[in-house]
């Protein structure tokens, strides 16, 4: 019975998305739906991971829809790594959802605001835990069509520019991925994810259409996830949506990218095989295709998103290019645990990405929700425009502080041990190949990790150091605004002190994701009456 606990999110998520929409005529009402409708979100997730992961006895769990056995119905699975990826979302749609009440206009909340904003949170939790292929196309769409409004959402020409770069980017990436989905089908004649690794593990079948199909699917992945080359609506839409969501698509909905990266590659085509010579592409899996493909993204994402950050002169222009770098962090171990023929480094690369992908969802969540309370209290994030606000709120200060500390990797907050761990891996790639390639890419970390102190020291020097501007003077900080973030800089101080339970559970998340027998079974076990 424990299986139907898969559905909580899903149905929770959906609830309260409708729920927001009958009650639009009573703000107050919808507000307080909105609030308890993610917080009861947040506690089904909980109870998932410790079902998962943290219970004595701890399994997967794995549901079938509707009855239907796999491959043919729809199949629910809640691994490790589905856990990981829900509890990071539910950590970051809380706090953004507690200071939007707070931040957004009353009316504008009381349009439609909170209804997408559910649907989005929606679109999120069937992705990561949807075990077919083409239902992951469909939670890719729940997901973006409640974001395409958000980033449209003041309505002015610059929003209504970065909307539409917006839609016709993630249109063109959905097309792409309807192609391979399709291709994928004509091949192994199933999109059960579970089903198509038990196919592609047949040393028979001829892997080779496979490969392009999923060089379709990266291209689709790597565009949810904000990589270089397809980079080009990350600035522009994180600069235009409301803060708040700004925190949630550089927190969570990136990582929706990771994830399916991680999850399709790792678990579904890991064990498939190239039989025949593709032309241009001197590869035997599709694993080994992803690993220099997947590399040069991530030093690409690393550096330009430093430079771009570097010389943005707002706020949430550095922490949007800022994401951009931050996400090749978490890509570039990634392509060193595809490219690797070790387990122990693949474990470990994919470990380093998840700790990784956590710590950022949490620095930048705080710094996104940061920058709003900063555009309440002073009317605008222009650096130049700013200055001396650690005078008008120490709490707030020191909030920021931890934040950008956690960013840039100071000990013992939860960024340290993300940027350890991923310097780890690159130590340990030079151990295994020690070529000027390999020390090349430990120098891309190091340059990547000092942009990161660069840009953050300019937003702290320009925003809370030097002597208070006219209209910093002038500002009023939200006392509820503060008290909320404070708890968020709590918890991520909390985490990096106690940082065990956060890496047991990214370890468990790591070894699912490289377990594709066991997910093989989970299905099986969910198809069981």
């Amino acid at each position: 019975m424990t299986d139907i606990l898969v559905l909580a999110p899903l149905v929770i998520a959906l609830a309260t998305g409708a729920l927001t929409l009958v009650v639009r005529r009573w703000p107050r009402v919808q507000r307080v739906t909105s609030v308890a409708g993610v917080l009861a979100y947040a506690s089904a997730v909980a109870a998932i991971a410790w079902t998962v992961v943290f219970r004595p006895d701890a399994t997967a769990l794995g549901y079938q829809v509707g009855g239907w056995q796999a491959p043919f119905g729809i199949t629910l699975v809640a691994d490790a790594l589905a856990a990981f990826m829900l509890v990071l979302t539910a950590v970051v749609a809380l706090y953004a959802v507690a200071f939007s009440v707070l931040f957004i206009d009353l009316d504008n909340q009381r349009v439609y605001y909170h209804p997408l904003f559910q649907f989005m949170l929606l679109g999120m939790t069937g992705a990561f835990l949807t075990g077919d292929l083409f239902n992951l196309f469909v939670w890719f769409e729940v997901m973006l069509m409640s974001s395409y409004v958000f980033v449209a959402f003041y309505g002015n020409a610059t929003h209504t520019a970065a909307a539409v770069r917006y839609v016709v980017l993630n249109t063109v990436g959905s097309v792409l991925m309807l192609l391979a989905i399709g291709g994928l089908y004509a091949t192994l004649g199933t999109l059960n994810m579970a089903d198509m690794a038990v196919q592609l593990a047949d040393p028979s079948l001829d892997g080779a259409p496979v490969v392009g199909f999923t060089g379709l699917l990266l291209a689709t992945f790597a565009l949810k996830a904000g990589l270089v080359p397809f980079q080009f609506w990350v600035p522009s839409a994180y600069q235009a949506a409301p803060l708040p969501v700004s925190a949630v698509l550089a927190g969570a909905a990136k990582k929706v990218g990771i994830y399916a990266i991680v999850r399709v590659y790792f678990t579904v085509f890991s064990g498939a095989s190239v039989t025949t010579t593709v032309p241009f592409v001197p590869v035997e899996s599709p694993l080994a295709y992803l690993a220099p493909v997947l590399l040069v993204m991530g030093i690409a994402s690393t550096l330009l998103g430093g430079l771009g950050a570097v010389s943005r002169d707002r706020i949430e222009g550095v922490l949007a290019y800022s994401s951009l770098g931050q996400v090749g962090f978490i890509a570039i171990p990634i392509a060193i645990a595809a490219g690797t023929s070790s387990a122990s480094l693949r474990h470990l690369g994919i470990l380093a990405a998840l700790i990784y992908a956590f710590h950022h969802a949490l620095a930048k969540g705080l710094l996104f929700l940061a920058a709003g309370a900063i555009r309440d209290a002073a009317g605008t994030t222009a650096m130049a425009e700013l200055g001396g606000l650690g005078e008008r709120s120490q709490l707030f200060s020191v909030t920021v502080l931890v934040g950008s500390l956690s960013l840039v990797g100071i000990p013992p907050l939860t960024g340290f041990f993300g940027k350890l761990l991923v310097f780890e891996v690159g130590a340990a790639q030079y151990a295994e190949t020690p070529t000027a390639g390999s020390a090349a890419l430990i120098g891309v970390l190091l340059a990547g990790a000092v942009l990161t102190i660069v840009y953050m020291t300019r937003v702290w020097v320009g925003g809370f150091w030097g002597s208070q501007t006219a209209r910093v003077e002038t500002a009023t900080v939200d006392p509820r605004q503060v008290g909320l973030l404070a708890t968020l800089a709590a918890l991520v101080v909390l985490v990096g002190i106690g940082f065990d339970p956060l890496y047991r559970f990214a370890e468990a998340a790591a070894t699912a994701a490289i377990d594709t027998d066991a997910y093989v079974d989970i299905v099986r076990m969910g198809g069981e009456p």
